[in-house]
C-alpha cells in the first residue's frame, strides 16, 4: 500500500497501530509517501506538522521502518514529497525547462521592437523576422536575426506586416505536487544529470539514513508529469552531439510548419529530449539506487516523453490504471509497463491500483478491488500497489484524513473484515502470474517515431492559466504514452484479444535491444521508422514470423539527416515485405481484419468455441508457461455471469482448476474444449501439467430438496449505537431516517429451525443471498469509471455466523456460502454482521471547511466528487434462502 503521511505529522503510536492493521489484514508492505497538511498546528492540541526531512520526520521515519520490519513488511521509499521530484533544494536555474516562444507583431516600416524580458535562469537563443502571412517556404528560408542591442532588435524596414518570434530557454514555472510542509519548490529539471543528483544528495540521503544501512526494499519514482517540459539550457549542444546538425536555423519548425522537413525537425527534438531523459535523470537515479543497496522501481511514462525503452533503466518497471473498465482492452500504461518488464526479464511488474476507483474517497468496495485488480493482472502486472492507505490519526475521527482524490482503503472503512480475504485472493494471483514465463504471440509496435514527429512547442511560460502545470492544460502534447491512446485507437488492443491473443507493446528501440521474440508483430499505421529496425522485422519476416502493417506501409525516415536515402531503403523493405515476396508479410489497408489474419496465420491462445461476440469481449486471460506445464489466469470481467467453452491452445491430458479464493485445487480429466461457468467478475487459475495427474475428486450432482425463505424475522442492532429494530422484511438502511446516515457494522440476528437427515444420504445447506442486478455501463465508456457494476443483494459486506462458529464472509458473486459444516438438526443460531461503506455518515455531515487551512498552506488539494453525497443502500437486501441440497449420484472422476 501507498502509505500516505499528512504533513508529515505521525505518532509512533498510530504508526505501531496502522502497520498492524496491514499485517493482520495481508497487505504485505507500505510504499512510504508524504503529502500535504490535513490539520493546523494547535498549540491547544499540541498538534504539530513537522517540516519534511526535519529530524522528527527522519524519526518517525526509522521507527515506522524498524516497526514494519519486525512485522515482515517490506518498506519501499519515495524520494521526495509529493510528485515529481523537487523542492527548496531545487533553484530556479535547475528546474524543469521550457521554451519559451514570443510572438511580437511587426508593423510596415517598421526598424526596431523591443526584446521580450529575460527573468532568472532564462537565455535567449534565436528571433525570426518573417511575414505576418509568411507560407511554409518563406518560414523555411528565414534565418535567425542579429541579437537585440540594449535590449532592442534592429532590422531593415519593409512593406508588409511582420512577425517577430523570439526563442528563450525558460522554465516552466512548475513547482512540486502536493508537497507537505517544507517541502515547496521546484520542480527539477529532468533533462539535466545536474538536477537530479541535487535532489538525490539532499533529499535523498538524508531520507535513506533513516534505513540506519539496512537499505528499503525500493526507491520509487513516481508519475512523470512535468506538463510542458520540453527545453533544457543544454539541449543545442546536445542536439548537435545526437543528431548531427544544429537545431538554431530550424526553431520555427518547432512552433509552425515550415514545409516538409517540419516533422522530421520535431522527431529529432522528441528523439534528443527522450535520451536526455534517459541518460540524465533514470539513469543517475538507477545508478544511486544500486550504490545504496536497492532496487528502482519506477512509473516510466508522461512527460517528459520516456518511451517504453527506456524503462530497460530501472529494475522494478511500474504501470498506472486508466480508472475505466476497458482499461485492458485500449492503450495503457499498465500493458505499458507490463511489456517493458516481459522484454527486459524484470519478474516482478507493478501498478499503481485503485487510484480512480469508485470516487469519491471510501467509496469503493471489495469487490470494486477485485474488479479492477482483475483487469491488471490480465495485462501482466503480478504486483499491486494500492493508492491507497492514509494515514489518519485519532482525533480525525471517522473516517479520518483521505487523500483528495483516490480511493482510502485503509480500516477506517466499515468493511475491513473483508480484506484479509481478498488479499489471500490478489496474493495468490500475484504469484501465480510469477510463475514461469508469460505467452504473448502477438507484439504491437508502437509508433515512436511518428509520435516524436508531432511534437510541438506551445504555451509561453505565464500565458497559460493558474492550472495549467497541475492538469496539463498548456496544450503541451510532449509526451509519448498519452498520444498513443489516440494513435492507435479505441479498437485495435480489442481486435488482439478477440481474436485469441493477448498482445504486449514494443517500440524500436527495445527490438534493436532485444530482438524480435513473438510469433507476429503488428506494425500499426506506422509511417517513419528507423531503416536498422526495418531491416530487422525483413529477416524476422524472412524467417518465418509473421509481419502485419496496417492502413499504410512505412515509408519514411524518421529524422532530417540522411533522410531521402534512407526513406527510399524504407521504401524498398516495404515492396520487399507486401508484394508477394515475402509470404509471412501481409499489408492490410481495413485494419478491422487484423484479427482474423492474425488467427489465419498462428493458432489462438485461447479460443471460445460457444460464445458471441460480447462473451469473447468480456473473458480476460493471462498465459504463464511453466516448467511443470501452462498455467492461465482467466477472469469474467463483466457484471453478468458467463458460460462458455474454451480451448486452450497449450493443453494437455490433464488440467487443474486453481481456486485463487481458498486456494483448493481440483484435478479432473481434460476436456477440449473446457466448459466454464463464471459469476459476474469471477476468476480462476487452470494449469496443465506437463506431468500425469489422477482426478482424484469425485464429480458428484446435487439437487435442491428443499428451502427456507430468510428475508424474514430478523432483529437488527447498530453496533456503536443503541438502535435496535426489528426487520419483518429486508430493507435498506436507508429507508429508516434514523440509520438512513449510518456507516458501521450492524448485527441481524434470528433462529431457524432446520431438519437434517442421516448421514447415509449426504446432504449440503447453502445460504443463498440474492442474485443482484447488473447495473448498466457507462456509454461512451470515457475515464475514471472504474467500479464493479452490480448492485449487489449484500451491501457491501456479510460475515456469517452459525451457531456461534465463524462460517465465512459474504462480499462477492455468486453471494453464496456453504454452512453445512455448523448446521444442526433443530434449532440454529444465525449471526450476520453487516457492513457497508463510510459515505452514508459522510453525506450526512458538512464537509470540511478548508479555509484557514488554504490560507495557511495554499490551495494545494480540492476533494474530488464531494459536492453531492447521498447515502447509499445498505444491508441485507435480500431475497435471503437456506437452501438444502441432496446428493442423487456419484459419478466416477472423468466419466
Amino acid at each position: 500500500m501507498r502509505w500516505w503521511w499528512f504533513g508529515p505529522s505521525v505518532t509512533d503510536e498510530e504508526i505501531k497501530r496502522e502497520l498492524k492493521q496491514m499485517k493482520a489484514a495481508g497487505i504485505g508492505g507500505v510504499e512510504l509517501a508524504s503529502l500535504y497538511a490535513q490539520a493546523l498546528d494547535d498549540s491547544t492540541t499540541g498538534f504539530q506538522n513537522f517540516s519534511y526531512g526535519s529530524r522528527q520526520h527522519i524519526e518517525a521515519l526509522r521507527f515506522a521502518v524498524k516497526t514494519a520490519r519486525a512485522l515482515g513488511l517490506r518498506v519501499d521509499l519515495t524520494l521526495g514529497s509529493g510528485w515529481p521530484y523537487g523542492g527548496p533544494e531545487i533553484p530556479i536555474n535547475l528546474a524543469s525547462g521550457k521554451l519559451r516562444v514570443e510572438h511580437i507583431p511587426v508593423p510596415d516600416g517598421a526598424t526596431t521592437v523591443m526584446a521580450p524580458a529575460v527573468e532568472a535562469a532564462e537565455q535567449r537563443i534565436e528571433a525570426f523576422l518573417i511575414p505576418a502571412s509568411a507560407s511554409s517556404n518563406e518560414k523555411a528560408e528565414a534565418q535567425p536575426i542579429a541579437p537585440p542591442t540594449r535590449e532592442t532588435y534592429h532590422f531593415p524596414a519593409a512593406n508588409v506586416d511582420r512577425e517577430l518570434i523570439a526563442f528563450i530557454a525558460s522554465r516552466t514555472g512548475m513547482t512540486v505536487k502536493r508537497p507537505s510542509v517544507g517541502a515547496e519548490g521546484f520542480v527539477l529539471d529532468h533533462y539535466d544529470s545536474v538536477a537530479p543528483k541535487r535532489h538525490l544528495d539532499t533529499v535523498g540521503e538524508q531520507l535513506i539514513s533513516a534505513f540506519d544501512g539496512h537499505p528499503p526494499d525500493a526507491v520509487f519514482s513516481d508519475s512523470l508529469e512535468v506538463y510542458a517540459s520540453d527545453w533544457t539550457p543544454k539541449l543545442l549542444a546536445e542536439f548537435q552531439t545526437r543528431r548531427g546538425y544544429d537545431l538554431r536555423p530550424y526553431l520555427l519548425a518547432l512552433v509552425t510548419d515550415i514545409g516538409p522537413q517540419t516533422a522530421a525537425i520535431r522527431h529529432d527534438w522528441g528523439e534528443t529530449l527522450t535520451e536526455l531523459a534517459d541518460s540524465n535523470y533514470l539513469t543517475p537515479l538507477a545508478t544511486w539506487a544500486h550504490a545504496h543497496g536497492t532496487k528502482l522501481r519506477a512509473q516510466v511514462y508522461g512527460y517528459p516523453p520516456v518511451n517504453l525503452a527506456s524503462n530497460a533503466r530501472v529494475d522494478l518497471p511500474e504501470g498506472e490504471g486508466k480508472a475505466t473498465f476497458r482499461m485492458w482492452r485500449e492503450f495503457s500504461d499498465t500493458r505499458w509497463a507490463a511489456s517493458a518488464g516481459h522484454l527486459f526479464h524484470r519478474n516482478v511488474i507493478s501498478s499503481e491500483t485503485w487510484t480512480w476507483l469508485d470516487s469519491p474517497a471510501f467509496r469503493a468496495t471489495p469487490l470494486d478491488m477485485k474488479a479492477e485488480a482483475d483487469l491488471h493482472f490480465v495485462q501482466g502486472i503480478n504486483q499491486l500497489v494500492g493508492h491507497g492507505w492514509p494515514y489518519s490519526p485519532p482525533q480525525a475521527g471517522e473516517p479520518g484524513w483521505r487523500m483528495y482524490a483516490a480511493a482510502a482503503l485503509n480500516a477506517h472503512n466499515p468493511w475491513f473484515a473483508a480484506m484479509p480475504e481478498l488479499n489471500s485472493y490478489l496474493q495468490r494471483v500475484s504469484w501465480a502470474l510469477r510463475q514461469g514465463s508469460p505467452v504473448n504471440d502477438v507484439a504491437l509496435l508502437l509508433p515512436d517515431d511518428d509520435v516524436w514527429a508531432s511534437f510541438h512547442a506551445t504555451v509561453k511560460p505565464g500565458s497559460a492559466p493558474a492550472s495549467a502545470l497541475e492538469f496539463n492544460d498548456s496544450g503541451s502534447n510532449v509526451t509519448i504514452d498519452e498520444q498513443m491512446g489516440k494513435r492507435l485507437g479505441p479498437e485495435l488492443i480489442g481486435q488482439i484479444l478477440d481474436a485469441g491473443f493477448n498482445p504486449d507493446f514494443v517500440d524500436a528501440e527495445a527490438l534493436d535491444e532485444v530482438g524480435i521474440h513473438y510469433r507476429a508483430l503488428v506494425l500499426p499505421d506506422i509511417h517513419r521508422i528507423p531503416v536498422e529496425t526495418y531491416q530487422k522485422i525483413l529477416e524476422f519476416a524472412q524467417h518465418g514470423g509473421v509481419v502485419i502493417a496496417t492502413r499504410r506501409m512505412p515509408a519514411t525516415a524518421p529524422g532530417l539527416e540522411n533522410a531521402a536515402e534512407q526513406s527510399a531503403r524504407i521504401q524498398s523493405i516495404s515492396r520487399e515485405l507486401f508484394d508477394g515476396a515475402t509470404p509471412t508479410a501481409i499489408f492490410l489497408p481495413d485494419q478491422a481484419q487484423l484479427g482474423p489474419a492474425l488467427a489465419k496465420r498462428i493458432r489462438p491462445d485461447v479460443e471460445m468455441t460457444d460464445a458471441d461476440r460480447q462473451t469473447i469481449q468480456e473473458l480476460g486471460w493471462m498465459h504463464r508457461r511453466l516448467q511443470q506445464g501452462n498455467l492461465y489466469f482467466v477472469t469474467n470481467t463483466s457484471n453478468h455471469a458467463l458460460n462458455c467453452s474454451l480451448r486452450f491452445r497449450d493443453r494437455s491430458q490433464s488440467v487443474e482448476l486453481w481456486n485463487p479464493f481458498d486456494g483448493s485445487v481440483r484435478s479432473i480429466l481434460a476436456i477440449d474444449p473446457i466448459p466454464l461457468h463464471l459469476a459476474a467478475y469471477d476468476s480462476l487459475l487452470v494449469f496443465f501439467p506437463n506431468y500425469a495427474t489422477t482426478a482424484n475428486v469425485p464429480l458428484v450432482q446435487w439437487s435442491e430438496v428443499s428451502r427456507i425463505d430468510l428475508s424474514h424475522d430478523w432483529h437488527v442492532h447498530f453496533e456503536g449505537t443503541t438502535i435496535q429494530r426489528e426487520y419483518t422484511n429486508l430493507r435498506s438502511w436507508t429507508d429508516d431516517a434514523t440509520t438512513r446516515f449510518f456507516s458501521g457494522r450492524a448485527v441481524y440476528s434470528r433462529e431457524v429451525q432446520i431438519q437434517t437427515t442421516s448421514k447415509d444420504h449426504p446432504e449440503q445447506f447453502i445460504l443463498h443471498f440474492g442474485q443482484g442486478n447488473a447495473l448498466p455501463l457507462p456509454s461512451p465508456p470515457g475515464d475514471h469509471n472504474m467500479k464493479a457494476y452490480l448492485d449487489p443483494p449484500v451491501r457491501e459486506v456479510a460475515e456469517v455466523f452459525v451457531n456461534g462458529h465463524r462460517a465465512g464472509i459474504i462480499w462477492r458473486p455468486p453471494w453464496r456460502l456453504d454452512v453445512t459444516h455448523w448446521v444442526v438438526s433443530g434449532v440454529n443460531s444465525l449471526r450476520i454482521v453487516v457492513a457497508n461503506t463510510a459515505i452514508n455518515k459522510m453525506s450526512g455531515e458538512p464537509q470540511p471547511d478548508l479555509r484557514l487551512l488554504r490560507a495557511r498552506y495554499g490551495t494545494l488539494f480540492t476533494p474530488q466528487d464531494m459536492g453531492h453525497l447521498e447515502p447509499i443502500p445498505s444491508g441485507l437486501m435480500g431475497p435471503l434462502t437456506l437452501v438444502r441440497l441432496q446428493q442423487k449420484s456419484l459419478l466416477a472422476a472423468g466419466h
